[in-house]
């Protein structure tokens, strides 16, 4: 163990069976519900439903307790145009030009191409940065450990917490995605990782028929009898 590392006491109530079996029920059938949603509505969010959910998600495990992330929250409606103009300006080439007819075919079940509406419709974007390195007040460069592992992680606590407080999400990763960096200002050791509009689906928002693999796909045992 090493001589600098310090500890304090870990708080963690046990729960009884019977209630960690009920809870996880509950939240596994909380979270079939969410879906990605394209369509907005443009009825306000309450800012600390935002806040909580970053909150949540900053607290996410990462290597070295590094902690690589930054969640940039727009909700300025000049700043939306901007990243909205830039997104579809990617977009429209990437569906003309770059993307294979792999992945052509692979997202046409899904309906998108290059309309992102929902860039200016959401109330709020949330703008995660991964940092691949840190910089001391001097500059010199501090190598950040399991940094893309770790933003996923957060990521994934943070769709978790805002599908939990009632509020539809969607993940978007327009490629390339620096122009992000340059409208938000961002230093040169982050890189945007993905844009989560967030809001009230639109009253007539609808989603694809599509389903997710059974357990039974996705899940392997080794058990002892």
């Amino acid at each position: 163990m090493s001589d600098t590392a310090q500890f304090t006491p870990l708080e963690f109530p046990r729960l009884e069976p019977e209630e960690q079996i009920a809870r996880s029920r509950v939240f596994c059938e909380e979270m079939k519900h969410r879906r990605t949603v394209r369509s907005f509505s443009r009825d306000p969010v309450p800012f600390e439903l935002i806040e909580n959910a970053i909150k949540t998600a900053a607290s996410a495990p990462s290597g070295a307790n590094q902690q690589p992330w930054t969640f940039v929250i727009v909700g300025s409606a000049d700043i939306k145009r901007q990243i909205r103009e830039a997104a579809e300006a990617e977009e429209r080439e990437n569906y003309a030009n770059r993307m294979t007819p792999e992945w052509l075919g692979a997202v046409a079940p899904l309906g998108t191409d290059w309309h992102k509406p929902h860039l200016q419709d959401a109330p709020y974007l949330i703008v995660v940065f991964m940092q691949p390195y840190g910089l001391r007040e001097d500059g010199e460069k501090i190598k950040h450990y399991y940094a893309t592992e770790s933003v996923g992680i957060a990521v994934g606590m943070l769709l978790a917490a805002l599908h939990h407080c009632g509020l539809a999400t969607l993940t978007h990763t327009p490629n390339p995605m620096s122009f992000l960096s340059e409208i938000l200002k961002r230093p040169q050791n982050e890189r945007a990782y993905v844009v989560i509009p967030v809001g009230y689906p639109a009253p007539d928002a609808q989603v694809p028929n599509i389903k997710k693999k059974p357990l039974e796909q996705v899940m392997v045992t080794f058990l002892d009898p």
